[in-house]
């Protein structure tokens, strides 16, 4: 489920698409990279949710103080 949302942009992609970008992935990177990748994926990732989160947080507080206004 999480991963469906995640890879949504890539469309209707099956296992045997999925296995063939990771294979060359794993061949054009390389084992010793791997980890590090994933990692700074992950600090992008949560770096995104942050600012989202925040600017959600920013408009929720917005629309309370116009409402208030009212």
């Amino acid at each position: 489920m999480i991963l469906s949302t995640i890879l949504l942009f890539l469309g209707d992609i099956g296992g045997g698409e999925l296995l063939v970008v990771l294979t060359a992935v794993l061949l054009l990177f390389g084992t010793d990279k791997l980890p590090s990748l994933a990692r700074s994926a992950g600090r992008g990732l949560r770096s995104f949710n942050d600012a989202k989160k925040e600017i959600q947080d920013e408009l929720e507080r917005s629309i309370k103080d116009i409402k208030k206004l009212d």
